[in-house]
């Protein structure tokens, strides 16, 4: 009988030691929570913040040079110097600080990314993010393919007194460079439409994420 009473006591005990257990665990993971919340990301970095809005500035900027002004232009015309020296000096400044913004966005701490509520959205919007460095990377890759296939760099920057080419039409990178224009114009569209959505059709205030403030939540 009291054999019985001690292993009906010591399985009480054990009991309790599990429920003990179960409810410090509980408590730890609710406790790592919180301070996961607490310490979460909800804004990029101050850098990616300013070159975010430097570079969609001068890439659309570019993208209306490009296709509005020297296309336009004849390349007989003296005015055609000018603009294909803005459009060099500034295709390059974005390639380059293009690259920097890759390296902040791999190597800083970052927000979550945005819930579309559906995987596949989410993936999608994960994909055009990446997208846009890509693009805007072949986009001055290709425009530098131009520039030494028609010997701008000598005429435009060197001084070298060489007329223009007849047309640029004529040299094959000139397509792709119309082409990827086209693209990241759209991605650019699309970018706009997503963050006009998520601020006020979900509300969820996503564009406060790429501006300055408290970094964490």
């Amino acid at each position: 009988m009291f054999i019985h009473l001690l292993e009906a006591d010591a399985n009480i005990a054990l009991v309790n030691i599990s429920f003990a257990i179960v409810a410090n665990a509980t408590y730890r993971i609710h406790d790592f929570e919180s301070f996961q919340k607490e310490n979460a990301m909800k804004r990029y970095h101050p850098i990616l913040v300013i070159l975010h809005w430097a570079l969609a500035i001068m890439i659309i900027g570019g993208l209306i040079m490009g296709g509005f002004v020297l296309s336009e232009t004849p390349n007989s015309d003296p005015f055609k110097m000018t603009a294909l020296t803005a459009h060099m000096s500034m295709g390059m400044l974005i390639l380059v600080l293009m690259i920097v913004r890759l390296m902040f966005r791999l190597f800083t701490k970052k927000p979550q990314p945005a819930d579309i509520g559906n995987a596949m959205l989410n993936k999608s919007a994960d994909m055009a993010h990446w997208a846009f460095y890509a693009v805007v990377i072949a986009m001055c890759a290709s425009g530098i393919a131009i520039a030494n296939a028609a010997g701008l760099p000598a005429i435009i920057f060197g001084g070298s007194g060489e007329p223009l080419p007849a047309n640029f039409n004529d040299i094959p990178p000139r397509m792709a460079h119309g082409v990827i224009a086209k693209i990241l114009g759209l991605l650019i569209l699309s970018h706009v439409a997503a963050a006009l959505y998520h601020q006020f059709v979900r509300k969820d205030g996503l564009l406060g994420r790429m501006w300055f403030g408290n970094r964490k939540g």
